[in-house]
C-alpha cells in the first residue's frame, strides 16, 4: 500500500508539473499569436515527441522528458548585417551565431516577412518573453493563496505537548537530563502537556511565535502565565524565566541556521494545529517566501560543494540543499507514503507545486541567454538604443542582434546543464529526506 501511495504523490506532482509548464509556454503562446507571430510548434517536454496534433498552423504536442517545454516562433533572431542568415566564417563563434539564426528561420514559409519575433516592437518582444514566466507566478500565487487561505498550514500553537524535564542547552549531544540537572521552569511552575496558554506576563496569546518572543524576552523575570487546562478548567500559574542557550530565530519563529543566543527559556514544546490565513496574512507570508526564495536563487553557486560531496562521499544533504524535479517527485512520493491526514498530503504537495513555480518565474527571469529574461533584457537594450538615437537626432541603429550573445548563452546553458545533472545525481543516490 504505501508502495502505491508514494507512485501517487510522484503522479499527482508530475502532473502538476506538466501542468505548469504547459501553463509557462501558454503565456508565450498566446500572445505571441496576439501580435501576429506565427508559432510552428507549442511542445510540452523534451526529446522524443510521444503525442502530437496540428491545429491551424501550430503543431501541439507531447514529447517524452517532462522536465521542460517550448514554443517555436519563426525570426528570434534579425539577419546578419548584410541581410543574409547562412554561415560566413569557418570561425566556431561564428558558426554559433549563424547556427542559431539560421534555425529561426527554419520553418519562414511565404507570406511570413511581416509575422517574424525580431519585427515586433520592443515592448511586444518583452510581453511576450515575459508571459511565459509571468503565468508561473500567476499559478504560484494562486497555488499560495489556495493552500493558505483553503486548506490551511500546520503552524505551532500556544498549546503545550510536551513539558521538558531539565535545562538543556541546544547542540548538547544528549537530552538526557543528568543527575541534579536543573528543572525547567515550566516542569517547577505546574504546565502539562495540553495546557493552553491564554496569557504570559498579563500580556494575551494569540499565537505561538508570540508567547515565543515574550519568554526569550523575559529571562531572569517572574511572571505569571494563565492557562486552561485539557479539561477547560483555568488557572493561574508562576514561572522564574530562566536563561539558556537557544537557536536563534526570526521574529516569526523561524530558525536562523548555524546562530544560536542567550535567551529566556521556559521549557515546553508546543503543539501544532492548521491554520487558516487571512488574505492579508497570507501576502505577508508569500512576501517572505519570495524575499526567502530570491536569496536562495543568490546562494546557489555556493551549494555546488555540498551537492558533490553529497554525490561522491555520500555526505548528508542539508536541509536547505537544492533540489531538482527528480527530487521534488521523490518528496511528494514520500509524503504520500507517510501515515498523515489527505488534507496534510495535499497542502504539502500544493506548496510544492507553489514554490516551484516561484522559482520558475525567478530563474527565468534571470538576464541572461537562453533565458526568457536574456531576450527581455535585449529588447529593453533595442529600445533604450532607439530613444537614445531619436534624442540625439542620429540614424535609427535597428534591432539589436540577440544572435551575437549567442555563445555566451552556449556557456550558460552548459553551466545550467552541468548543474542540472549534478543536482539530479544527488537526488538519485543521497536523496533530501523528510523527518
Amino acid at each position: 500500500m504505501d508502495k502505491l501511495m508514494w507512485v501517487l504523490g510522484v503522479l499527482i506532482f508530475v502532473v502538476g508539473l506538466l501542468f505548469s509548464i504547459a501553463w509557462h509556454e501558454l503565456g508565450h503562446l498566446s500572445t505571441a499569436k496576439l501580435f501576429g507571430i506565427r508559432v510552428p510548434q507549442y511542445m510540452v517536454g523534451f526529446g522524443k515527441t510521444i503525442w502530437s496534433v496540428k491545429r491551424g498552423e501550430t503543431e501541439y504536442g507531447l514529447k517524452a522528458i517532462p522536465f521542460g517545454g517550448y514554443i517555436r516562433m519563426i525570426g528570434m533572431f534579425p539577419p546578419g548585417a548584410d541581410g543574409r542568415i547562412t554561415k560566413r566564417s569557418s570561425s566556431p563563434w561564428r558558426t554559433m551565431i549563424e547556427d542559431a539564426r539560421a534555425a529561426s528561420y527554419e520553418e519562414i514559409e511565404p507570406g511570413d516577412e511581416n509575422r517574424l519575433f525580431y519585427t515586433r516592437k520592443p515592448w511586444k518582444r518583452v510581453i511576450v518573453m515575459f508571459a511565459g514566466p509571468g503565468m508561473n507566478l500567476v499559478l504560484s500565487i494562486g497555488l499560495f493563496l489556495t493552500l493558505f487561505m483553503g486548506i490551511g498550514i500546520q503552524q505551532s500553537v500556544p498549546t503545550v505537548q510536551s513539558v521538558s524535564e531539565c535545562v538543556v542547552p541546544v547542540g548538547a549531544k544528549t537530552d538526557t537530563c543528568e543527575p541534579g540537572a536543573e528543572k525547567t521552569p515550566a516542569n517547577l511552575a505546574g504546565l502539562r502537556a495540553g495546557d493552553t496558554v491564554l496569557s504570559f506576563g498579563g500580556v494575551p496569546i494569540h499565537d505561538y511565535p508570540q508567547l515565543s518572543n515574550l519568554i526569550r524576552d523575559s529571562a531572569g523575570k517572574h511572571v505569571a502565565i494563565e492557562v486552561r487546562h485539557k479539561d477547560g478548567s483555568l488557572a493561574t500559574l508562576s514561572a522564574d524565566i530562566k536563561t539558556n542557550t537557544l537557536q536563534a530565530q526570526e521574529k516569526d519563529g523561524t530558525p536562523i541556521k548555524g546562530q544560536t543566543v542567550t535567551a529566556g527559556f521556559l521549557g515546553i514544546t508546543p503543539a501544532t494545529g492548521v491554520h487558516h490565513l487571512s488574505f492579508g496574512e497570507s501576502v505577508d507570508q508569500m512576501d517572505s517566501m519570495a524575499r526567502h526564495s530570491i536569496e536562495s536563487l543568490t546562494q546557489l553557486p555556493g551549494k555546488i560543494p555540498g551537492l558533490w560531496h553529497a554525490v561522491v562521499d555520500g555526505t548528508p544533504r542539508d536541509t536547505d540543499s537544492p533540489i531538482g524535479m527528480v527530487g521534488a517527485a521523490r518528496l511528494g512520493g514520500d509524503v504520500f507514503a507517510m501515515d498523515l491526514p489527505a488534507t496534510q498530503q495535499l497542502a504539502f504537495t500544493v506548496q510544492l507545486l507553489a514554490g516551484i513555480n516561484l522559482m520558475l518565474f525567478l530563474f527565468n527571469m534571470l538576464p541572461l541567454l537562453p533565458l526568457d529574461g536574456g531576450h527581455i533584457a535585449g529588447a529593453l537594450w533595442e529600445s533604450l538604443r532607439r530613444a537614445a538615437a531619436r534624442l540625439l537626432r542620429r540614424p535609427d541603429p535597428g534591432p539589436f542582434d540577440v544572435a551575437r550573445l549567442m555563445p555566451l548563452a552556449y556557456v550558460v546553458a552548459g553551466v545550467f546543464i552541468c548543474f542540472t545533472a549534478l543536482v539530479m545525481a544527488a537526488d538519485i543516490v543521497n536523496p533530501v529526506r523528510l523527518n
